[in-house]
């Protein structure tokens, strides 16, 4: 029998999520900015192919893939606010030598490559410090509406943020775009000093090895039905979109020769529909259940995404926008409700990992999925990419809709019982959320 629904509180009481939040809202706003302005860097100021574009997206999430699972288990060892910090001065350093290398004459292709490569790597870094710190800084009661918040915020960004960078790619040049995210991760990492609970000393099991903990938390996922079933959803979330989202700069500036604003409009469209889709989560849930919620919200919206690569000027680029904002909705939701629900699974010894080994899982799906949009690309033609990125999207629900989250009503008891053993807890047989870039 599940435990009831324990009453939410605000987090927004908290100061300390009010730091991370602020911070937080910084980092997106240059992530975003970076997503519009870099790409578009390449295929304008660089003449960069199909290829070296899909080799571009790739280099800029492949981290997760190789330092994904170690950074979990550092992440569980290591202070969390000097973790953050450190992510965001390293972004901040890393996008400056962009737009100083093109007023120098000197920006290249292979600069990029690495500005891109070292950047996913600090990422790794923050995205996996963040998502841990947050359960311990707001406490499950406020966890749902914490989750609600950040989610939110992601979509905002995608609003103004992939909307300013369209704008100033438009206005300023590309490179001088990137200036603006070099500012905002610098300004993010001063708020970030800020946090008082976010350097509390960890305490790290004694004698434990990397590979031993690294497998706890991949156990801890993958030996779930429920916890694997959104693993899986979120990845293939992750790999239709990126393969989309890859193809979406060549699309828009060479084929349909619209400007690198009305790009940035569309990513805008598809952060409303994110916005609205976290909005939209805790009622679904407190209407639904949290898993029927997911159940319900995927086999309606997934289908939508086969209208994607219809996309054109005229009706079929709004009707293309739409099914975006559709997609993204679904994001939306699954965000919340996933997020939520797999921190309220895990034990505060495990959420490194646990967080480490999803985004392993989901931003290695990025990665895989902008290697095949360049492939795609390059072989069958743009037009086949986005319809196989389609119809990824379209199919993204099943994993979820076949697992017992489905039917699932309730968030799992606060306290989770834990495997023998000193320092190392993981839950039992628990009764059993997506994180996708276009987040994601």
């Amino acid at each position: 029998m599940q435990t009831p629904t324990q009453p939410t509180a605000s987090p927004w009481r908290v100061r300390d999520f009010r730091v991370l939040f602020s911070a937080t809202a910084l980092s997106q706003l240059g992530t975003n900015v970076s997503y519009v302005a870099v790409p578009l860097v390449a295929v304008s100021a660089l003449d960069a192919s199909p290829g070296q574009i899909g080799a571009l997206a790739t280099l800029s999430t492949v981290a997760f893939l190789f330092i994904g699972l170690p950074a979990g288990v550092w992440v569980d060892r290591l202070r969390h606010r000097r973790i953050l910090t450190v992510a965001d001065l390293t972004r901040a350093v890393l996008f400056s030598s962009v737009p100083v290398a093109w007023q120098l004459d000197a920006l290249t292709l292979v600069h990029l490559y690495a500005v891109v490569l070292l950047n996913g790597c600090a990422t790794v870094f923050f995205d996996v410090g963040s998502q841990s710190a947050l359960p311990q800084l707001v406490g499950p009661a406020a966890l749902v509406r914490a989750n609600s918040a950040v989610v939110s915020l992601q979509a905002v960004g995608n609003i103004a943020g992939r909307g300013a960078g369209g704008g100033l790619v438009q206005l300023l040049t590309a490179p001088v775009a990137v200036v603006c995210a070099a500012g905002a991760y610098l300004v993010s990492a001063l708020q970030l000093l800020a946090l008082r609970r976010g350097d509390d000393t960890p305490h790290p099991p004694p004698g434990a090895r990397l590979h031993t903990q690294i497998a706890e938390g991949v156990r801890h996922v993958l030996g779930n039905a429920e916890l694997r079933a959104l693993a899986l959803t979120a990845a293939l979330t992750n790999l239709g979109s990126q393969v989309i989202t890859t193809m979406l700069p060549i699309v828009f500036v060479r084929e349909l020769h619209l400007s690198a604003g009305a790009l940035g409009l569309f990513g805008a469209a598809g952060g409303v529909g994110l916005l609205l889709g976290a909005w939209c989560a805790r009622p679904l849930a407190g209407r639904l259940g949290h898993g029927r919620a997911l159940g319900v919200v995927g086999p309606v919206l997934a289908p939508a995404a086969l209208l994607v690569p219809l996309i054109d000027r005229g009706p079929w680029l709004w009707l293309a926008g739409a099914a975006w904002v559709l997609i993204l909705f679904k994001t939306g939701v699954d965000n919340v409700l996933g997020v939520s629900l797999r921190q309220r699974m895990t034990p505060d010894a495990l959420l490194g990992r646990m967080n480490a080994t999803f985004r392993f899982l989901l931003t290695g799906a990025l990665a895989v999925g902008a290697a095949l949009s360049g492939l795609i690309g390059e072989l069958a033609g743009v037009r086949a990419t986005l319809w196989v990125g389609g119809a990824l999207l379209a199919a993204n629900f099943l994993p979820v809709f076949l697992s017992p989250v489905r039917t699932r009503r309730e968030l799992p008891p606060q306290e989770l019982p834990g495997l023998p053993g000193p320092g190392l807890p993981a839950p039992a047989v628990i009764r059993t959320a997506t994180d996708g870039r276009t987040t994601g």
